[in-house]
């Protein structure tokens, strides 16, 4: 459940201490001091569940139509699905894409934090309302089978309860959501059953199958109920009164109530068994047809039956033609109630605000995941156009990055250091200079204010705003030359760093939301060499022993000492080896094969048996990698997913990996290029004894032959 503070609306990846919450400031672990005091130093946030959210969202609109920006903060359910799923510094852009996609699919958003920050001339300061919204998917459609899924990491559900996090408020009292895709599905649907309608069945008694009567107390009832319709509605067409039927001596009297329905006389049926209904329908259907049975909806859910009097047969069917409008509405109010929390990103979107680190929100609020990183930085752009990065914005900003160099770069540490008057107000203020910030609550509605939480959405939205503030003040940005209602967004000194976010903390770029391109981010310090990604081969399905190092040692046995430049661990049963030649990448693949193929010593004695040892090592070119983080199935090892993966295409995956066409020869010939002279030679005359019928060589003889041969062996795949 952690707060994704990840601008491009994905889920940003956990740190290499593998902390469970990770923003966009910063993928180190949260300081363990407090911030702002254990319970939030004071700091009044709202708290707003389903019983409140329309009167919140009516304030809300104000506060955010008069923020020069808005703080966006967001707890999960988790952060990768799988720890192979973890972005790597060594992954492609599309690879990275997808491992953001799979875990902001998989994963639900359970608090949404809103921070509106308003500049005050008067008081020359910042005015924040934070607002902390709790949020459950449900669903909202009772004549729908369909649950929502998601995933929960144990790992957060921990972290979140360790910060006292209020699962009961979230479960029972959380706002529900639809995305705009499945408000526009909802609505289709609504729309199509609509006009496959041909009549108001089964809100009218017009059509409906017959129903036997199978009792001896389905044919009395039966028979009373068309007594009893017959007398009420001859007391209407002999203008009796409409409530006579109401007597004591009619013994329906507590389940008839005589009312008007659409300026027409009605009975609401209460008490009676479904069974029941069905057979007043029946009797209706069959020897009434100035009666009409009706059924419609309260705004909860609960429905109403009435049978209601028509003059003639047109004006049954207008009275049908008025129950299907007002069904169609009621539906229609069904599904705009189950928007639920989408309505505020609605309102940041139409405000067309700055919006500071936001998470999540794609998937969750606007619809499926576009297939590519570009496609997706294109289509936020269009619903937020001014976006900020906290993290990017430390990172262009050299004062920042040097009062930062010995500190965690986690939220807290960040707003400990850029806000020291807000983070411990009693002690001394640190030599750093900061904007005025003052949090505002309504007087009238305290009662739905609380003293904000480290690691609650609210209060982190409003220390990401906190924090924001006090980096633009060292861009040089005066606030006091800023109007009330102006936004930051479009200030000159500010601009030149709208839209630009890193997709992930190890990515080493820089995505530009205005046109989907990254490019490389110089503040970034690689801890690897920069990836050739057709120089790299993955392999999966070692022996667990085998370490990183181990695997680069058995490889630059056979390839020579500089012909790895790099092994990256997946997770503990998959690498990424980057070779520094591209020819290598097919020569790896064509000695494997032909190892495994060969039932010789050689085989068994090769410096690569290291890695090949239990006969279920696998090794493919980098694109196999990206089709299997593509893949909608979820393993825990990468071994695990990748063999579930490639079992669904193996033939494919086959002719990809070790390119079986081309026949042993090819395999036969990396081999030989691999072994001792010597060996070649003792393995044919081993082969040649066999046929003659001399004496077989022995095993020592091999050893002998591999040992004397070891040193002509590297020379020569050094010189390769």
């Amino acid at each position: 459940m952690q707060r994704r503070r990840l601008l491009l609306l994905l889920l940003r990846r956990r740190t290499p201490s593998r902390t469970l919450l990770s923003r966009l400031l910063s993928s180190s672990p949260p300081a363990s001091g407090s911030v702002g005091g254990e319970a939030g130093g004071g700091v009044a946030v709202k708290q707003v569940t389903r019983g409140n959210l329309a009167e919140a969202l009516e304030g809300l609109r104000a506060r955010v139509r008069d923020a020069a920006f808005v703080g966006i903060d967001l707890e999960m359910s988790g952060v990768t699905s799988a720890p192979w799923r973890d972005t790597l510094e060594l992954d492609r852009a599309d690879v990275r894409y997808l491992k953001l996609r799979d875990s902001a699919e998989r994963f639900a958003a359970l608090q949404l934090g809103v921070c509106p920050f308003r500049w005050d001339p008067a008081k020359s300061a910042f005015v924040a309302h934070p607002h902390n919204f709790f949020i459950f998917p449900r669903n909202e459609f009772l004549n729908d089978c369909s649950s929502h899924e998601f995933l929960c990491q144990t790992t957060s559900i921990d972290f979140l309860a360790k910060y006292q996090f209020d699962f009961n408020t979230c479960f029972r009292e959380g706002i529900y959501y639809l995305s705009r895709t499945q408000e526009e599905e909802a609505l289709q649907k609504l729309y199509t059953l609509h006009n496959n309608e041909t009549s108001a069945y089964p809100n009218t008694s017009e059509e409906g199958e017959d129903v036997p009567l199978k009792s001896a107390a389905d044919v009395l009832f039966t028979e009373r109920m068309k007594i009893k319709f017959n007398e009420w509605r001859n007391s209407i067409v002999s203008n009796q009164r409409v409530d006579d039927h109401r007597s004591e001596n009619f013994k329906f009297a507590d389940q008839f109530q005589t009312v008007f329905f659409k300026m027409r006389p009605a009975i609401i049926l209460n008490g009676f068994t479904s069974h029941q209904l069905k057979l007043i329908r029946q009797i209706l259907r069959k020897h009434f047809r100035d009666l009409v049975y009706v059924c419609t909806f309260l705004e909860d859910g609960v429905s109403e039956k009435r049978v209601v009097y028509t003059d003639t047969n047109d004006d049954k069917i207008l009275l049908m033609k008025y129950v299907r409008e007002d069904l169609l509405k009621s539906r229609e109010a069904k599904v705009k109630s189950a928007v639920g929390i989408r309505h505020v990103i609605d309102l940041l979107a139409s405000e067309r605000k700055l919006i500071v680190d936001i998470a999540q929100i794609y998937s969750k609020f606007v619809g499926p995941l576009p297939s590519s990183m570009e496609e997706f930085a294109l289509s936020i752009n269009k619903i937020f156009p001014h976006m900020a990065d906290t993290r990017h914005l430390m990172s262009v900003n050299e004062a920042v990055q040097y009062l930062m160099r010995q500190k965690s770069k986690s939220l807290s540490s960040a707003f400990s250091l850029l806000c020291p008057a807000l983070h411990a107000p009693d002690e001394k203020s640190s030599t750093l200079s900061s904007v005025r910030i003052e949090v505002e609550a309504d007087e009238t509605v305290l009662s739905c204010f609380t003293s904000g939480a480290k690691h609650e959405a609210g209060y982190d939205a409003f220390m990401t705003g906190c924090v924001f503030v006090q980096l633009c003040a060292y861009l040089g940005i005066k606030f006091e030359h800023l109007s009330p209602l102006e936004s930051l967004g479009t200030n000159i000194n500010l601009k030149k760093h709208i839209n630009l976010l890193p997709p992930c903390w190890n990515s080493g770029t820089v995505l530009d939301l205005s046109t989907g391109t990254e490019r490389p981010d110089a503040g970034y310090k690689h801890r690897y060499p920069a990836a050739m990604y057709d120089n790299i081969v993955l392999i999966w399905g070692f022996q667990s022993k085998a370490r990183p190092k181990d695997i680069k040692d058995c490889i630059s046995k056979v390839f020579g000492r500089a012909s790895v430049t790099s092994v990256f661990p997946i997770d503990s049963t998959a690498v990424l080896v980057q070779f520094s030649k591209q020819e290598s990448v097919n020569d790896f693949l064509d000695l494997k094969a032909a190892l495994e193929s060969a039932d010789s010593a050689i085989s068994v004695l090769h410096p690569l048996s290291t890695i090949l040892e239990g006969g279920k090592t696998r090794a493919a070119k980098y694109d196999t990698y990206r089709d299997i983080c593509r893949s909608s199935v979820s393993k825990f090892s990468f071994a695990d997913q990748a063999e579930a993966v490639c079992s669904t295409s193996n033939s494919e995956f086959k002719f990809k990996e070790c390119n079986a066409a081309g026949g042993s020869g090819a395999h036969g010939r990396a081999l030989d290029e691999t072994v001792p002279a010597s060996v070649q030679q003792a393995e044919g005359a081993k082969s040649g004894s066999r046929n003659q019928g001399d004496n077989d060589f022995s095993y020592q003889d091999i050893l002998d032959a591999l040992r004397d041969g070891k040193t002509s062996v590297g020379k020569r795949m050094r010189n390769t």
